[in-house]
């Protein structure tokens, strides 16, 4: 299910968001980050929430159950912006009339935070979303100060809100995210499968859960277990 902004004269933008990415997919043990940003976004009295992480920390999973919530919820009209799509447009177009959106996602931002084109229209769109009570979430790799912003209104913006840096997952919360996963999909993930997954793939929860579509394709396919030999079979490794 995506979302979608109809403006005469404008962009006209449909972004499809991940099925797989809700709230209840996401493994977030208690007193993590990944666990208080995912109270935070689903707090309707946090208007602003910047989220910082490595790629692979869970930001775009995050962002988009937050949309996923709402599109499906009783509230409609989130938009979710993968800005590493739209670098290419401009920041005036994209963010015109966002603030008529119950909830705006924006990803990526460090992607665009040091290009003057996108700045302005940036914190423009901050105080639209303020003064229309739109709720707004933004995710970057680094944390404000990082970003290589030069208008300083924008960057005191950035910083205004509630700011949550996510850790990387350890090895034992690795394995339990992977089997949480597995058991999503009705799989059966034993311990030494999810530790051969993580010790021949990279840490990456997006390139591990694109492991785990592909085993789960191929095992409703041939109707197998995940088991050691079929896993290696399978992803060839």
């Amino acid at each position: 299910m995506g979302s979608q902004l109809n403006r005469p004269k404008q962009l006209s933008l449909a972004v499809a968001l991940d099925d797989q990415a809700t709230f209840d997919n996401f493994y977030a043990p208690r007193g993590t980050p990944q666990h208080l940003a995912s109270l935070v976004l689903q707090d309707e009295g946090q208007q602003f929430a910047f989220l910082i992480g490595a790629e692979g920390s869970g930001l775009s999973h995050l962002l988009q159950a937050a949309c996923q919530k709402t599109v499906l919820g009783r509230n409609a009209g989130a938009v979710y912006l993968p800005l590493a799509d739209l670098t290419d447009y401009n920041g005036e177009d994209i963010f015109e009339g966002l603030e008529s959106a119950t909830l705006v996602c924006l990803d990526d931002l460090q992607l665009v935070a040091t290009n003057p084109d996108w700045q302005e229209p940036l914190f423009h769109l901050f105080n639209r979303c303020r003064e229309a009570n739109t709720k707004l979430v933004v995710a970057a790799h680094e944390v404000p100060d990082d970003l290589g912003v030069i208008l300083p209104d924008l960057l005191s913006r950035l910083k205004s809100g509630v700011a949550l840096q996510m850790l990387h997952y350890k090895d034992d919360d690795q394995r339990r995210l992977l089997q949480h996963r597995a058991s999503m999909r009705g799989l059966y993930l034993s311990d030494e499968v999810a530790v051969f997954l993580l010790n021949r793939l990279p840490r990456n929860s997006r390139q591990l859960m694109e492991a785990l579509e592909t085993l789960d394709g191929a095992s409703l396919q041939e109707q197998r277990r995940l088991t050691l030999p079929f896993v290696k079979g399978v992803l060839d490794i």
